[in-house]
C-alpha cells in the first residue's frame, strides 16, 4: 500500500516503490502521522507510535545533545515536586535574574515562552504593513505576519550560491519593495549559513530608517566562526534593532519553552508590557538559576557539538550523490541524490530504523529533495548513514563507500572564510567580575 506521495504506509508486509520490494514496519510506526500538518510530527507522537523497546533517534529537532548534563537532570528531578507544585515568580523577576546571569541591562531584555511568542508579539505590535525575509528560513517569520494580513516580501536564497545571503543585495531588495521591517536569521535555519558580526552591524545601520530590523540569533551559540558572534550589545544602542535568542535550543530543553529578546529599553519595554505576568513556568525559572553554576559544562557542550559537526559533515559527504552544505548551526542542510525522494526517505528511516529526520518540502524556498539533519554524536550518525545506505541500495548496486568520497560525493561547498574580528567592536558582556564570557565565548575547537 502506498500513500499519495509514494512513501511507505506501515501495517506490516512489503511495499513496491518502483525499484523493487522493500520490507517495512520494523518499528511498528504508522508513517501516515508524518504527512499531517505543516510541521514535523512531535517526538512524543513518534515514540508513542513505536513498538515496545524501540529507541527513537532524533535528527529532526535541533537540540543540544550534551546539555543539560546528567547531573543537572538529577538536580531537576530532585526538585521536580516543588517545581510542579508551586507558582513561579513573575516574568519580571525571572527576566531580571536572567539579565544578571548574562551580564545584560534588565531594561533591554524581554523574556517569553519561547522565541515564537516573541515573534507573535513583534508581529502584532511592530509590523504594521510589510516585512522582508530571506527564504528558506524559520517558518514562523513568514507564516505569522501572513496570518495577520501583512505583506511578506520574500527574498529567495539561491541554491547555486549555497543559500548564502548577500546582505547588499538584500538591502537593495528591501529598498525596491519598500519593506518597513527587515528580518535576518543568523545562523539561518535550515541551511546553517553564518554572517560575520561586522556585516550584520553594517546591515542594521544601513536600515536605520525602517520601523524595525530583527536579527534572529536562535542558533548563534553553536557557531564557532568568531569569538563574539552576537550583535546583541550593538542592537540595544540602536533605535530600531531587535535580537532574538532561543534558550531551549541552546540548552537542549525545548520542552521548557523559553527565550528572550534584546533591544533598546523603549522597544523591549513595549513588548514586555504586553506579555502575561506569569508567562514563564517554574521549570524555566529553575533552569535560569542553574545556568550560572554550569557555565563550564555549557561551554564544553558547544565544543563537543562543534567536534561532532565536523565529523558528521565528513560522514555525510561520503554518501554518493549527496550535497552537504557547510553549516555553523547544530544541523546540516543536505540535497539528496536525484533519484531519492525526501518524503520516502524520511518515512523509511523512521519506519525501519527509528530515526526522525526533517524533510524540507514544506519550507518556502525548498523542495522535498532537501533534508535538514541535526548534529548528533558519532554512534547516532553511524545509525543514520547505515539507514541511508540501506535506502540507497534500491538505486545503486554498490555502496558509496566503495569509492573515493571526494569523487563520489555531490557538489561540495567550501567552508566560508571569516575575516579576523576587528578589535573595536563592543565585547559581549560577561556575568562575572573575573571576565567570564558565558554564551559569547566560543570554546576552542580542537
Amino acid at each position: 500500500m502506498n500513500d499519495p506521495e509514494g512513501s511507505p504506509v506501515l501495517g506490516g508486509g512489503t511495499i513496491t516503490e518502483g525499484f523493487g520490494r522493500i520490507t517495512v514496519a520494523r518499528t511498528g510506526i504508522d508513517t501516515s502521522m508524518l504527512h499531517k500538518g505543516s510541521h514535523s510530527a512531535s517526538y512524543f507522537d513518534v515514540t508513542r507510535a513505536a513498538g515496545e523497546g524501540v529507541e527513537i533517534v532524533d535528527f529532526c529537532i535541533p537540540c543540544n545533545p550534551y546539555f543539560p548534563t546528567p547531573e543537572m537532570f538529577d538536580e531537576l528531578t530532585r526538585d521536580l515536586k516543588s517545581i510542579l507544585k508551586y507558582y513561579p515568580s513573575d516574568s519580571a523577576t525571572i527576566t531580571k535574574k536572567l539579565a544578571s546571569v548574562l551580564g545584560l541591562h534588565p531594561q533591554t531584555v524581554a523574556m517569553a515562552n519561547g522565541s515564537t511568542e516573541l515573534i507573535t508579539w513583534i508581529d502584532h505590535l511592530m509590523i504594521k504593513e510589510s516585512v522582508a525575509i530571506p527564504i528558506p528560513t524559520f517558518g514562523r517569520w513568514t507564516d505569522q505576519p501572513m496570518e495577520t494580513g501583512k505583506r511578506v516580501d520574500m527574498f529567495p536564497l539561491q541554491e547555486r550560491d549555497g543559500f548564502r545571503l548577500d546582505l547588499e543585495e538584500y538591502v537593495e531588495f528591501i529598498r525596491e519593495r519598500k519593506s518597513r521591517v527587515a528580518v535576518v536569521c543568523n545562523v539561518n535555519n535550515p541551511d546553517g549559513h553564518y554572517i560575520p558580526r561586522r556585516d550584520v552591524i553594517r546591515f542594521m545601520d544601513a536600515l536605520s530608517d525602517l520601523d524595525l530590523v530583527v536579527v534572529d540569533e536562535s542558533f548563534i551559540d553553536f557557531s564557532d566562526a568568531e569569538r563574539y558572534p552576537s550583535v546583541g550589545p550593538d542592537a540595544v544602542i540602536r533605535p530600531n534593532a531587535v535580537v532574538l535568542k532561543s534558550l531551549g535550543k541552546n540548552f537542549g530543553l525545548h520542552g521548557i519553552r523559553f527565550g528572550y529578546m534584546l533591544a533598546n529599553p523603549a522597544i523591549s519595554g513595549k513588548i514586555a508590557k504586553m506579555l502575561p505576568k506569569w508567562n514563564l513556568n517554574s521549570l524555566a525559572e529553575k533552569v535560569v538559576h542553574m545556568i550560572q553554576e554550569h557555565e563550564m559544562e555549557y561551554e564544553e557542550s558547544l565544543r563537543l557539538l562543534s567536534r561532532d559537526r565536523r565529523s558528521m559533515g565528513r560522514e555525510l559527504q561520503r554518501i554518493q550523490g549527496m550535497t552537504v552544505f557547510p553549516s555553523q548551526g547544530n544541523f546540516f542542510l543536505v540535497k539528496l541524490p536525484n533519484e531519492w525522494s525526501g518524503v520516502a526517505l524520511r518515512d523509511y528511516l523512521v519506519a525501519n530504523h527509528g530515526i526522525m529526520t526533517r524533510e524540507c518540502g514544506n519550507k518556502l524556498g525548498m523542495t522535498s529533495q532537501f533534508m535538514r539533519l541535526v548534529v548528533r554524536p558519532a554512534a547516532d550518525v553511524d545509525r543514520l548513514v547505515d539507514g541511508m545506505m540501506e535506502y540507497a541500495q534500491r538505486f545503486h548496486s554498490r555502496s558509496a563507500y566503495d569509492s573515493d568520497p571526494l569523487e563520489s560525493a555531490g557538489r561540495r561547498w567550501a567552508e566560508p572564510a571569516y575575516e579576523e574580528q576587528p578589535d573595536n567592536l563592543i565585547p559581549y558582556p560577561g556575568h562575572r567580575g573575573g571576565g567570564g564570557d558565558y554564551t559569547a565565548r566560543r570554546a576552542a575547537v580542537g
